[in-house]
């Protein structure tokens, strides 16, 4: 598949995915204008999506044709008895492994667990490598906002898996709209966030695909950091690394990436700044600095890298789609006007600062942001300035 092929079918599978249900054939028939071939990878595309829950939605991998394998071409593991655990039923699937429910099956102790396998076929060295990656980052992390690695091995036919805590969550965006949490208070959650990734930045580990679906929320308002799966070791860098200049397998949530995500350039802890700050730009506001739904791979790379968001309080004020300044402003603050005042100043600023295109004009650390945060919620002067001349 050429690099034209690929931005196409990303294209249209990106604006299908804002279509309801109901008008995707018509859309499809529209814009594949009788290819076959773009559209079976499109509907692959959106049949893998729909069987994916929203916290293990990994990372597109810029539309990898491993991704759109048919179903049927995996085998089932249910059943199956891994490290003392057996597969209940499977919950994910992307785009190098399949992820299980499981169970203690000793009988000493109900446990729950998530169990990641790697999908059969899936065994290039490229992808071993990153699988085996992640468990090392996991196994180098000890912390109560990220999801726990327990176990790991390999199975009878030497598919590598490994076995992590299961949490039961919501992503961090629907968890605070359906507890209609204020501003002050997805703040003070917001900040548990950035203690997680802090503590992981200081351990060398860039998390790189931070998004509301790989942050869980649990039933008692505790934060859970999940999905390594495209994490960097920054140890392990090296001058001319591979990964750095590639561009068609560029791993990231577009949504959600940096600059110098978007453009291949070289990744530090300052590109997780920039992914948190558009994950509280949401939370706030409900919308995101970007819309990246209809545009190919090359011109999201151009908006993200180019193109200003809007002031956090302006943007309440706008109508998207089905998103209003009333809808909005309901399961925040109540009133549209008394959202806006509540971002203007600080917020803006904070949120700017997060955002900023250039690195070096970011928050220093995911550890500076949260303390700017903390300051602005203590009413202390914060560091966040605007650019001026």
């Amino acid at each position: 598949m050429t690099p034209e092929y690929l931005s196409r079918i990303r294209a249209i599978y990106e604006a299908a995915l804002a279509k309801d249900a109901a008008e995707r054939a018509t859309f499809l028939e529209q814009e594949c204008h009788g290819d076959e071939s773009i559209r079976r990878e499109v509907e692959l595309l959106l049949d893998a999506q729909q069987r994916v829950p929203d916290w293990l939605n990994g990372p597109l991998l810029a539309l990898a044709p491993t991704f759109a394998s048919p179903a049927d071409s995996i085998p089932r593991m249910e059943g199956r008895q891994l490290s003392g655990y057996k597969l209940v039923r499977e919950i994910g699937r992307g785009g190098m492994g399949s992820v299980y429910l499981a169970e203690r099956s000793d009988g000493a102790f109900h446990k729950q667990a998530a169990v990641k396998l790697i999908q059969p076929g899936m065994n290039s060295a490229d992808i071993l490598a990153r699988f085996r990656q992640e468990r090392e980052i996991l196994a180098s992390l000890d912390h109560p906002g990220i999801a726990r690695l327990l176990d790991a091995g390999t199975t009878e036919e030497g598919l590598p898996y490994f076995v992590m805590e299961f949490v039961d969550g919501r992503p961090i965006d629907r968890w605070c709209d359906e507890h209609k949490l204020n501003v002050t208070q997805r703040l003070e959650l917001f900040r548990s966030v950035c203690g997680a990734v802090q503590y992981a930045h200081q351990r060398l580990v860039v998390h790189r695909d931070l998004k509301p679906g790989n942050i869980l929320v649990t039933a008692d308002g505790t934060v859970k950091l999940l999905d390594f799966g495209i994490a960097k070791l920054l140890r392990q860098e090296q001058p001319g690394d591979q990964e750095t200049t590639r561009t068609l397998l560029r791993a990231m949530t577009p949504e959600y990436a940096s600059p110098e995500q978007a453009m291949g350039d070289a990744i530090t802890t300052l590109s997780d700044v920039y992914s948190l700050g558009v994950v509280l730009y949401e939370l706030l506001t409900g919308h995101r600095p970007h819309h990246l739904l209809k545009a190919a791979m090359r011109e999201m790379a151009r908006v993200i890298s180019e193109e200003e968001p809007t002031r956090p309080s302006m943007v309440v004020a706008t109508t998207e789609e089905r998103l209003t300044p009333q809808a909005v402003s309901e399961v925040r603050e109540g009133d549209p006007n008394r959202l806006r005042k509540r971002l203007e100043g600080d917020l803006d600023c904070i949120l700017l600062t997060a955002l900023h295109k250039e690195p070096t004009h970011r928050y220093s650390s995911v550890e500076a942001f949260g303390e700017d945060l903390g300051r602005h919620l203590e009413n202390q002067p914060v560091n966040a300035r605007e650019d001026s001349l």
